[in-house]
């Protein structure tokens, strides 16, 4: 199992050679606007349209999907659909949903051992969505690590 390389960076830049993807947290309700999401933007166009089409197209489009957006030869952005709404719901609970963040991962690791990628994000769920890091790292562990995928989380550093 390989353990997760915790680095101080931008995760929107990939300190790695070959394929990589870029994962994410996007919400449900199509707004793409605040966060990490912001970043991305300012690297590429596609992965904002090709969620904001998605969200249009309202195909497949629901809590634990993934939207693999290609913005470079060896670059993709990985939409995961893990967030409901964007404020606490009726319940007081944050808008993450950790079986959507679990099966958004899957997803991408099968996505990733396919292409060959390493994956690259930052502590995903944890702003916005306002996710427990502790839940979110071990989900990552038991969808990635334990396939032998390399995970890279990048402390924002400018």
């Amino acid at each position: 199992m390989k353990k997760i390389n915790f680095i101080k960076g931008d995760a929107t830049n990939p300190q790695q050679s070959g394929n990589k993807i870029i994962v994410h947290i996007c919400n449900d309700i199509g707004a793409w606007g605040k966060g990490f999401v912001l970043a991305i933007s300012k690297h590429w166009r596609e992965p904002e349209k090709e969620y904001k089409d998605w969200y249009k197209s309202g195909k497949d489009f629901e809590l634990g999907r993934v939207q693999f957006v290609k913005t470079e030869k060896d670059i993709w952005v990985a939409n995961i659909i893990g967030q409901h709404g964007i404020t606490e719901d009726e319940n007081g609970s944050p808008p993450i949903r950790y079986q959507a963040v679990e099966e958004g991962l899957e997803k991408i690791g099968e996505f990733a051992k396919k292409i060959n990628a390493s994956i690259h994000m930052p502590r995903i769920g944890c702003g916005l969505a306002r996710g427990n890091w502790d839940k979110i790292e071990l989900i990552i562990l038991n969808k990635l690590s334990k396939q032998n995928i390399a995970v890279t989380v990048y402390d924002f550093a400018p």
